[in-house]
């Protein structure tokens, strides 16, 4: 397989935005000013139409391509005939005035000269709103001027002290010195010089290695884990405190297919799941901010939450195709936007009570004391659990049919009213326990009687259905069931032999309003893992998780899907989800604790 098919792109970012760069330092997709904006390079989508920055060398013996050391600064070190230089690619990130965070719409490619006397090429293509046309030029003494000439007015700031014409023409550029490029959606308030691009550089190195050294991960598998929880911090909003799903559109599920989707926003299952870890990694501070977030959504008790949200809480997310960009390896449509939002799943309720009672609850002593307001949206969501756990819904695989009483939605109801009793009792509640507990008991015993099909011997995708699905494998994790439950095992094993493909787990093999799914989730393949290891299958978990282990690409990073039959990664990429259930496993094969329970230790 070539590397370019396997998605062999570096994500660098700084909470604002992120861009991926691929292994000949170009920059293939960048979003500014935040990560929901439209993009001035996209050649991810588009290599013709896109737009894409690069910077490379004739002549090149070898190209290197590493991270620098736990940050998200990738070096590419660039060998040629005439010397070696290398280019240090980042956004900016770092505290000021002790406790606010810089983190500027920008982005930083320091070029260093090492050794001899390189000739560089910069090819400096932008085609911002997406690609819609070339971008406009126009030269300052301080900098160059990047505007947009068709679609929304967009502009852009580009700082250099190498020769702006040689830039802009793609003339080979004798390297004498240490160079830069500063791209920046706002105009800089002070002059960009080397010396300030040096101090910036040196305090966001500083700030990502103190913030891994106050992260806690297993010894086994350590630099793949913080390379994990690195790329979930840098999909966190800093101005907002919202997670998103990944920092891309339309990488498509299935080459050359429809199942295109906009990952740019912020769902509140994945969110709530991925605070829920950083709290139990020593984090607190990240999860107490998204809970914030939250709360800023659900301001009156009467106040319902929406499946998703932009990065700054829209609640509108209408979709929208577009039609000019060919999509990645000519799949279609590209879409902004995400119809998801309109959707009924009745799971995010149990998701984010479960976030809240790790925050609050089993690792207090990271994050604020659990007070009124807190309270107050505990009771409200449980209440809203309470009112549709009978419901159906549109699940969480978001099937676009017709809604159904899905086993996994009424699972996550559960949750959230088991959590809230373990939250009550924490905070002296006990009046609340009662009605909770009762409907607790109410759902486990409805999800018992008609989400088990007894000639399967195995939990069902929906009640009345046939099918598997791959999420009741969650039951486990959240302790619906003990794992020496005969039920379990045999869901477990069930599953694994209805969904396995190659040794990868399908979500569900049922056919939905998009034909049937072909290529496997990564996320759920971590599931699986989980699932035999707890019911005692030890030796089959760690084979699988080695296997998936292997397909992350060069840099450790993994996308939404998998093609089974070549291990070629699709999706949007990074997605949270799957490092989010990378982490997990790793915690617990090589860590003696259980996750539903106690925090990591």
């Amino acid at each position: 397989m070539k590397s370019e098919e396997n998605y062999n792109y570096g994500i660098i970012g700084n909470c604002a935005s992120a861009a991926l760069v691929n292994g000949d330092c170009s920059i293939e997709w960048l979003c500014l000013p935040f990560f929901d904006s439209p993009s001035v390079f996209a050649r991810i989508l588009d290599k013709d139409k896109g737009g894409f920055f690069r910077i490379w060398a004739k002549d090149v013996i070898s190209i290197k391509q590493t991270y620098v050391h736990h940050t998200p600064i990738l070096k590419t070190v660039f060998t040629t005939k005439d010397g070696v230089f290398e280019v240090r690619d980042y956004m900016p990130r770092f505290t000021v005035n002790d406790s606010d965070v810089y983190c500027p719409s920008e982005i930083q490619r320091n070029v260093n000269l090492v050794q001899g006397n390189p000739k560089i090429i910069v090819e400096l293509k932008p085609r911002p709103n997406y690609g819609l046309s070339e971008a406009k030029f126009t030269a300052y003494p301080e900098y160059l001027k990047i505007s947009s000439v068709r679609g929304d007015y967009n502009s852009f700031y580009l700082y250099s002290n190498l020769d702006m014409e040689d830039v802009i023409s793609g003339r080979e550029i004798e390297l004498k010195k240490t160079s830069y490029f500063l791209l920046s959606y706002h105009e800089k308030m002070e002059p960009v010089t080397i010396d300030k691009i040096f101090v910036e550089y040196e305090r966001t190195k500083s700030y990502w290695m103190y913030w891994v050294f106050r992260t806690k991960v297993p010894e086994k598998y350590k630099e793949m884990v913080i390379r994990s929880i690195i790329t979930l911090k840098l999909l966190m909003c800093q101005r907002t405190g919202a997670v998103i799903a990944a920092p891309t559109t339309s990488l498509p599920e299935i080459i050359g297919r429809e199942r295109n989707w906009d990952y740019r926003y912020c769902w509140v299952r994945d969110s709530a799941m991925i605070v829920d870890l950083y709290a139990r990694m020593g984090h607190g501070g990240s999860s107490a901010r998204y809970i914030n977030f939250m709360l800023n959504r659900m301001l009156l008790k009467e106040d319902n939450i929406s499946v998703m949200y932009g990065i700054n809480g829209e609640e509108n997310l209408d979709e929208k195709v577009l039609e000019h960009l060919e999509g990645y390896a000519g799949s279609r449509p590209v879409r902004t936007g995400n119809a998801a939002y309109r959707q009924k799943q009745n799971d995010i309720y149990g998701q984010l009570i479960e976030a809240i009672y790790t925050s609050f609850v089993l690792v207090p002593h990271l994050a604020p004391r659990l007070d009124e307001e807190v309270w107050t949206v505990v009771r409200s969501l449980a209440n809203k659990a309470i009112l549709t756990w009978k419901d159906p819904d549109c699940g969480i695989w978001e099937r676009r049919g017709e809604p159904q009483h899905f086993v996994h939605s009424k699972l996550m109801s559960w949750v959230a009213l088991d959590r809230a009793v373990k939250i009550a009792r924490a905070v002296g509640k006990p009046h609340n326990i009662p009605l909770y507990s009762k409907v607790a008991d109410e759902i486990k015993a409805d999800i018992l009687k008609n989400g088990w099909d007894e000639e399967l011997q195995s939990f069902v995708m929906f009640y009345g259905s046939k099918d598997l699905d791959a999420s009741n494998l969650l039951m486990l994790h959240y302790g619906f069931l003990d794992k020496k439950d005969p039920r379990m095992a045999a869901t477990v094993l069930k599953t694994y032999k209805e969904l396995n493909k190659d040794g990868f787990i399908m979500r569900y093999k049922a056919q939905d309003e998009f034909g049937a799914p072909e290529n496997a989730f990564i996320v759920c393949t971590f599931w699986m893992i989980n699932a035999l290891y707890l019911i005692g299958r030890e030796q089959e978990a760690r084979g699988m998780f080695e296997k998936m282990v292997s397909y992350a690409n060069p840099f450790g990073l993994f996308s939404e899907d998998i093609e089974t039959s070549t291990g070629r990664l699709t999706g949007n990429f990074p997605q949270g989800y799957s490092h989010l259930a990378f982490i997990q496993t790793v915690f617990l094969l090589e860590t003696p604790y259980d996750w539903s329970d106690t925090p990591a230790k």
